[in-house]
């Protein structure tokens, strides 16, 4: 349970006031090879998540090589306004995320975070915002696929984007899966770190209408180090009324990360 406030950072790292619109491009899940890299974009963004809320529950594994534990959170999110999250047996660890704020507690060693996004940034080396992070947790793109134009091949059954143009220090990759063209992976590279963070989608339920990941696996792979952190959903439901109760308790120690 320790590492719980670790997998939070994690998430982050890897890292709706709306009514479900009826989705209009459903594929028969086998991959078309005349459509092209703007038609899958576009398919991917009609087929976007239309939510006010999200509330449900996750299991969580978490595995460094040299720790691994599995746990439940509570998971409540508040489209562009909050991420909440709150380890489900009894509530030892509890965590509120805004567009301005990443704060978690911790009540085994009495001690809380607060701060911006500028560690998880470090960290990866690039931009990570509220959006991205958000955008991870429900199988949509971490960056806006419509700023590039991309190669297209097929992959395992899915659609492997590549951008003709890519970023200085980064190398990006995309497999977007022929169903509901929902994402299958999101893979950043940094190879002047050896680094390589992905994203990867085993599967999608749909719910009220609109496809949510099953299951997702968070990996980094650094020199000497390997993190996986493996996110399984139960129980999610769409536009329900939700809090977020947070307040960290008086006496907690709060700890700087850098």
């Amino acid at each position: 349970m320790k590492y719980i406030s670790r997998v939070v950072i994690a998430l982050s790292i890897i890292t709706m006031a709306y009514s479900c619109k009826p989705k209009s491009v459903i594929g028969e899940g086998t991959v078309n090879n005349s459509l092209t890299a703007k038609k899958i974009i576009k398919n991917h963004y009609i087929n976007d998540l239309e939510f006010e809320t999200i509330r449900g529950k996750m299991k969580i594994r978490f595995d460094d090589g040299d720790n691994s534990q599995s746990f439940g959170v509570n998971v409540r999110i508040e489209k562009d306004k909050t991420i909440w999250l709150s380890e489900s047996f009894l509530g030892m660890v509890k965590a509120y995320i805004t567009p301005t704020h990443v704060s978690f507690y911790n009540r085994i060693d009495n001690t809380y975070f607060d701060g911006d996004f500028s560690y998880i940034s470090k960290i990866l080396g690039t931009e990570i915002d509220f959006e991205k992070l958000q955008n991870v947790l429900i199988g949509q793109a971490i960056f806006d696929l419509k700023e590039d134009k991309y190669t297209v091949n097929i992959v395992d059954n899915r659609y492997q984007l590549k951008p003709e143009t890519d970023m200085v220090l980064f190398k990006r990759l995309f497999q977007i899966e022929p169903k509901y063209y929902k994402m299958a992976l999101q893979q950043v590279a940094q190879p002047a770190e050896s680094r390589v963070s992905s994203i990867s989608y085993d599967s999608y339920e749909d719910i009220d209408g609109q496809p949510f990941p099953s299951n997702l696996t968070v990996t980094v792979e650094e020199p000497g180090k390997k993190t996986i952190i493996g996110i399984e959903y139960k129980n999610v439901e769409f536009n329900q009324k939700v809090t977020f109760p947070y307040n960290v308790p008086s006496g907690y120690d709060r700890i700087m990360l850098d």
